[in-house]
């Protein structure tokens, strides 16, 4: 794996688009890195004196219209973001104090949260990547929000053009699709879908949206989803209550583990090469949507580490139902049974090839099942592309 690669970054649209290039130089120490608005720079902020502090190098790069390549050249990054904004305004990052002089300083990300942030009326987007001795490894993710600037991902190998995989991403208007969609959702069974759908701060009705949050962060716009899950759990925990058992293939070692309710838990039996029991309680829909509390915590048992991931994503899918063999073969059986997550559903639709990790485990699926987590990863990239903006965009295996 060389030390470096160079980011092939294109602006499908005729739209101002800047990038910014944020991570760990991993030969480094994991110092944190932003590369500069030339695309080749490095710089590495300095602990400030105090928090919310500026950044000391333009770090905003350019991009040209109308799908020119812009090059720009990355070392080894672990927990790589490649972001991008829309208009004239560029993104603000602001730095904190770690007081460790290696690490250099903590970076303030924009947050979709924040309405006081000073990117809350960008329009912008990210996906993520890590580049380390092994592989690249990217995706584009949805898992907190799906921004009206869409991302597709292209990664040759050096293998050559035989060895290209893509992630699609959405087309320009997909995400006015996504917007209506979730609109007509909350028509049908009365749940706040449509509040998810944030537009600027101030802005009249009619007014262009700039993103659609997770329901995950639902609370950050007031949007209640309580109780939503919980009489579909009733019903697993009724299904398994019986002689019904519900299998977990846990793509590890435990294998496969099966499981059953027993004193009001979800208890799955240890594999025959020994272990312990896991117990699952009852997930409420702050658990579901999360995938990291309640009975979804993960802790120092593989066993139950492993189950976790598949668990979580049956309810997300719910399929719990439809099937007691899990992770579940076929895609299109997910999102199919109410109640479900119909933003998982929506965003996976509005994807040309329907790739892209709406929740937190969309990566589950079985042994030599359909991938849906819009990744990309290789011990062996030639060319990495990120387009932007969702023009020309295609389904399939192409360079662009």
């Amino acid at each position: 794996m060389p030390d470096s690669l160079v980011l092939h970054l294109q602006n499908t649209s005729n739209d101002e688009v800047y990038a910014y290039v944020t991570g760990l130089d991993i030969k480094k120490n994991g110092a944190r890195v932003l590369v500069g608005a030339d695309g080749r720079t490095l710089y590495y902020p300095a602990d400030p004196p105090t928090i919310l502090q500026p950044l000391k190098a333009d770090v905003a790069i350019p991009l040209s219209k109308g799908g020119a390549i812009t090059k720009v050249t990355i070392p080894q990054i672990a927990g790589g973001r490649i972001w991008f904004s829309r208009g004239p305004k560029q993104l603000v990052f602001l730095l904190n104090p770690t007081n460790n002089p290696d690490a250099g300083a903590a970076l303030v990300e924009p947050s979709v949260l924040n309405p006081a942030d000073p990117n809350a009326a960008i329009d912008f987007s990210f996906c993520e990547f890590t580049l380390n001795q092994d592989q690249l490894f990217a995706n584009i993710s949805y898992v907190d929000f799906v921004p009206r600037l869409p991302i597709a991902l292209t990664l040759q190998r050096a293998g050559g053009a035989q060895e290209v995989q893509h992630v699609s991403g959405m087309k320009a208007e997909a995400f006015a699709t996504v917007c209506d969609e979730l609109r007509a959702q909350a028509k049908r069974d009365g749940r706040p879908w449509d509040k998810l759908i944030v537009t600027p701060s101030g802005a009249g009705a009619g007014a262009t949206p700039l993103r659609v949050l997770n329901p995950t962060h639902s609370d950050a716009v007031g949007a209640s989803f309580d109780g939503y899950y919980e009489g579909y759990v009733d019903q697993v925990w009724k299904r398994y209550a019986a002689s019904n058992q519900l299998s977990i293939n846990t793509q590890a070692g435990p294998g496969i583990v099966s499981g059953k309710i027993d004193n009001g838990r979800l208890v799955f039996a240890p594999p025959p090469n020994g272990g312990s029991p896991e117990a699952f309680e009852k997930p409420t829909t702050h658990d579901i949507f999360g995938c990291n509390s309640g009975p979804f915590t993960t802790g120092s048992s593989p066993m139950r580490n492993a189950i976790i991931p598949r668990l979580a994503a049956g309810f997300q899918r719910s399929t719990l139902l439809t099937d007691s063999i899990q992770p579940l073969v076929e895609p299109r059986a997910f999102y199919q049974t109410d109640p479900t997550n119909h933003y998982c559903r929506i965003v996976h639709a509005a994807n040309l090839d329907g790739k892209g990790y709406a929740f937190a485990y969309d990566d589950v699926q079985p042994d030599g099942g359909a991938d849906q987590s819009g990744k990309v990863n290789a011990g062996d990239p030639a060319t990495f592309f990120v387009s932007v903006g969702g023009y020309n965009v295609y389904a399939g295996d192409r360079m662009p």
